[in-house]
């Protein structure tokens, strides 16, 4: 096990940068003057500690004062200036204990690149919603009807060559028939539907695709014009969003910027016509109106050609565009995930990623001002495009999914590899950790907080697979739920969902079939969510690993305010024994249970966290921190 209470600590977070009054964190200005902390621990042998900036890429130094000196711990800040749209820096820490840098790596005794420095993006920041948000994700074709039927639908609604299914059908599972299967769910369903969301306690929807398409995901489009009919048209949506705004809620769209379907109008005419201004919305192998490029080799999926001003100003450019279209009355949408991110105008030697996601972004603010956010789909290393002048934030399969499930796993069986050819290891605690570090340390600490956290989605197994039996299930959705980064539960993993892939995954929301929910996971669901729009230091908090372990974490959460500390095992463990100090308790300090187990109490200057004999969650809430953390302007 690995104490890591001993070591110097910083973060992003309130607690460790104060903001000019009046100015969030997340958003500083260029010329602001913002201070920045860090906690040192007296074990660690620190005497002096300096800021390193780069300003202008110039290494620019400065001291740090002690501003507070407790019985174990004490408090440094110094002044930074924002010089740039990510202004970088990083502690060096000097003393007996040796010469140290700490960055977002942690402390480490050797040079280590800018890359994992800390940073202030100047950049407008993401909507203030968003870092208070839980999002419910919902497949369309899958989660409801609004009529409350379960028969197959009529062939004659769904796409030619459509599979009808009953709502009890299996899923389809090989191709093309796994494409093909319409369930024939619709947006009234969503909004029939909506009282379980507000039971649940999420705070808006993210809605795969609903334009028109031939295959039941929708991300092969032949029009982002119109609403599918099947869906319920655009009236449907006008009727959705609006539900979810009586009651307080947000709705994120998804659109596709790498591709169209086959059948799109722009497609047939670039196809049609080689010298049509369409045939220079697409990539060609050949030339205009030959064999196109298909996204991933699919040609079914021709590729966009992001230098056509043509397609930016139809499809993501301006506020006639598609993308400004549905964020505007009546649809009123509160942002967009965009499919496919990482290879939105990246083929070969092109590479206007940067500019694809800054003109929409641009193209957002002018219909919706700051209230609307960019979510990236990016499945693997998106830290380059994450500096904060696009994406407000990314699917963080690389900086969460793949620890928690790597972590928690079921030990005998993973039939969902993520995409590598061998199974997906089952690691221990520290190397989980590590990962993460790694992994979000490359990043301003605003894009890992508006980055999308998740478990599960249309493209995974079903949690509960994954994890194998309920109580690292309910581990796993405690640690999504305490966290730092946007919470997203995937429809039906409320409910004990299963499917060893992403099509079984897709299976029907079983309304009908309330013997086959697992009502004990959908209290827990319930009361982690609870938990995390009730505290402060869950939504906006920083992160300190307190320790490590191959069978548990403990992590704290901390913000001016308040602060919570999480202890996470996925079997037995011995009891664990903290440096009550080091945590800022006094003897004989009560801390508050959060969740299913009992308080706990200083003795002897230890703060005891109990063994355990299974998987297990426990929260405890801390005081807040002595006075001078909480100084800084309130987001």
């Amino acid at each position: 096990m690995t104490d890591l209470l001993h070591q110097a600590h910083t973060d992003g977070s309130p607690v460790y940068v104060a903001t000019p009054a009046g100015r969030a964190v997340a958003a500083p200005a260029l010329g602001d003057r913002v201070v920045v902390r860090v906690e040192v621990p007296h074990a660690a042998e620190v005497d002096a500690v300096h800021v390193r900036t780069t300003p202008d890429t110039e290494p620019a130094w400065a001291p740090a004062r002690r501003v507070a000196r407790g019985p174990a711990v004490d408090l440094f800040e110094a002044e930074v200036e924002v010089v740039n749209p990510i202004s970088r820096y990083r502690f060096l820490l000097d003393g007996p204990g040796g010469q140290r840098w700490l960055t977002q790596l942690g402390v480490v005794d050797h040079d280590v690149a800018d890359t994992w420095d800390l940073g202030l993006v100047a950049t407008p920041p993401p909507p203030a919603w968003v870092a208070d948000a839980v999002l419910y994700q919902v497949f369309p074709d899958r989660f409801a009807r609004g009529d409350g039927s379960t028969d197959a639908p009529e062939a004659s609604r769904l796409p030619a060559d459509a599979l009808p299914a009953a709502w009890d059908d299996p899923v389809a599972t090989v191709h093309p028939a796994s494409m093909r299967q319409f369930y024939a769910g619709d947006l009234p369903g969503i909004v029939r539907h909506l009282d379980h969301l507000v039971d649940l306690g999420v705070t808006g929807v993210y809605l795969n695709p609903v334009f028109p398409a031939p295959e039941n995901h929708r991300y092969c489009a032949a029009d982002f014009d119109r609403v599918d009919p099947l869906l319920g048209g655009d009236a449907a949506l006008v009727e959705l969003a609006a539900a979810l705004h009586a009651r307080g809620m947000h709705l994120i769209g998804d659109l596709t910027l790498n591709h169209s379907g086959d059948r799109h109008p722009w497609f047939t005419t670039a196809t049609a016509d080689p010298s049509s201004t369409e045939a220079g919305f697409y990539l060609w192998h050949d030339h205009p109106g030959g064999r196109a490029l298909g996204w991933a080799g699919v040609p079914t999926l021709p590729k966009f050609d992001h230098r056509s001003q043509a397609l930016r100003a139809q499809l993501y450019d301006g506020p006639g565009s598609v993308a400004a279209r549905w964020l505007a009355p009546p649809f009123s949408l509160d942002g967009w995930r965009v499919d496919a991110a990482n290879v939105a105008g990246r083929s070969g030697a092109i590479d206007l990623t940067a500019e694809v996601q800054a003109t929409l972004l641009r193209t957002m603010r002018e219909v919706r001002g700051e209230d609307a956010y960019l979510l990236a789909e990016h499945c693997h290393d998106a830290t380059a495009d994450l500096q904060g002048a696009g994406w407000h934030g990314t699917m963080d399969y690389l900086g969460f999914t793949r620890a928690a499930w790597s972590w928690l796993r079921d030990p005998d069986r993973l039939d969902d590899a993520m995409g590598q050819p061998v199974a997906l290891p089952r690691r221990g605690g520290a190397a989980v950790v590590r990962g993460l570090d790694l992994v979000r340390g490359q990043v301003p600490w605003r894009s890992v907080v508006h980055s999308l956290s998740l478990l599960g989605s249309h493209d995974r197994a079903r949690w509960a697979t994954v994890a194998g039996d309920v109580d690292r299930r309910d581990v796993g959705l405690a640690w999504l739920l305490t966290f730092p980064g946007v919470p997203s539960l995937y429809y039906g993993d409320e409910i004990g969902s299963t499917g060893h892939d992403d099509l079984q995954a897709r299976a029907p929301m079983p309304w009908h079939r309330p013997e086959r929910w697992d009502h004990d996971a959908l209290a827990w669901v319930r009361r982690l969510v609870a938990l995390r729009r009730s505290s402060v230091a869950l939504r906006r908090g920083g992160l300190r690993w307190i320790l490590t372990a191959d069978d548990q974490l403990a992590y704290l959460r901390q913000h001016p305010d308040e602060r919570v500390l999480v202890q996470l095992t996925r079997s037995g463990t011995d009891p664990v024994e903290l440096d009550a100090r080091l945590l800022h308790l006094a003897e004989d300090a009560t801390v508050e249970a959060l969740l299913d187990h009992p308080p706990l109490r200083v003795c002897s200057g230890r703060l005891r966290l109990p063994a355990t004999d299974r998987p297990i969650a426990r929260a405890w809430r801390l005081p807040p921190l002595p006075v001078p953390y909480a100084t800084e302007a309130r987001p």
